[in-house]
């Protein structure tokens, strides 16, 4: 929480943001979210085929008008919840059944509206509430979310977490899940997070760790996504943000890069993995030894 609030205040330090970068960080991101939020749940679209589908509107052989239909649903939901944002629209009923809407559009018959009967989750412990209770649940759950004056990124994993387990949906739940939490996160100036279907194992682990109380994995999970996204977005900027590979960063210190790589898996230096490299950037680097250098 302190490193993300401190990179926030580096975001903050530099708005307005150059509009075309973020434009083009918008774009990536849509298409990261879409792909892995899609991945989590099963779809079979490579990225590069996402983006195809996304983009240029393409077909790809091979593969099914369902997955065709997540991804260009998941993609306008994600431009939708931009526009949100930026006229800060809090998340309320009328958001999270358009919201379901538009990801379910064309593949459920009842694509924005609560479920009519009660289902079980394979693998979970708990059992999702009966259908007659989703309503009065749902609005509860609302309400005390906005009623929180809580940190963005509490607010954003309470209402995750509960949004699951609540399951008001036949289907797509993780997917409304997901694009309201970046709703609560983007409304107040963060960026938006990706989870990563590399990490649907802990993942769905911390989110049955969150059903018996111990919410802690599941807010770390979702706070090292924010900190990496912050950490994309302040690295347009260059100089002592800009992303480098751990291998060069390590050249000017006493660690090598296997070891900041262990770091970095841990969460204690912030960084990212772009393909299958670690990068991180000099600031971080300096915060790390100056905290854990002795």
């Amino acid at each position: 929480m302190e490193r993300i609030d401190r990179k926030k205040r580096i975001l903050d330090s530099k708005r307005p943001l150059p509009k075309d970068a973020v434009n083009r960080l918008q774009e990536d991101m849509r298409l990261l979210h879409t792909y892995h939020s899609n991945a989590i749940e099963g779809n079979t679209l490579t990225l590069q085929e996402t983006k195809l589908v996304v983009e240029e509107g393409i077909t790809i052989g091979g593969k099914s008008l369902k997955e065709h239909l997540e991804a260009t649903g998941n993609a306008m939901a994600f431009e939708r919840i931009v526009e949100l944002a930026k006229a800060r629209k809090k998340v309320d009923l009328v958001v999270v059944l358009e919201l379901h809407e538009i990801v379910s559009r064309g593949l459920l018959k009842d694509a924005g509206r609560y479920r009519t009967q009660n289902i079980r989750i394979v693998g979970a412990k708990a059992r999702p509430p009966d259908f007659s209770k989703v309503p009065a649940l749902m609005d509860e759950l609302l309400k005390e979310v906005s009623r929180m004056k809580s940190h963005p990124l509490v607010k954003a994993v309470h209402l995750h977490h509960k949004l699951v387990a609540i399951h008001p949906f036949s289907d797509g739940n993780g997917r409304v899940a997901r694009l309201v939490s970046n709703l609560i996160l983007m409304r107040s100036g963060y960026p938006p997070v990706v989870l990563k279907k590399e990490e649907r194992k802990k993942y769905y682990n911390s989110l049955r760790k969150a059903d018996s109380k111990n919410l802690g994995p599941f807010g770390n999970f979702v706070a090292r996504a924010l900190d990496e996204s912050l950490t994309i977005y302040i690295s347009i900027f260059g100089g002592e943000d800009e992303l480098l590979p751990l291998s060069e960063l390590a050249k000017d210190t006493s660690y090598s890069q296997e070891y900041l790589s262990l770091r970095a898996r841990q969460g204690v230096l912030s960084a990212v993995k772009m393909g299958r490299t670690w990068h991180s950037t000099k600031r971080s680097l300096k915060e790390y030894i100056e905290r854990y250098g002795r």
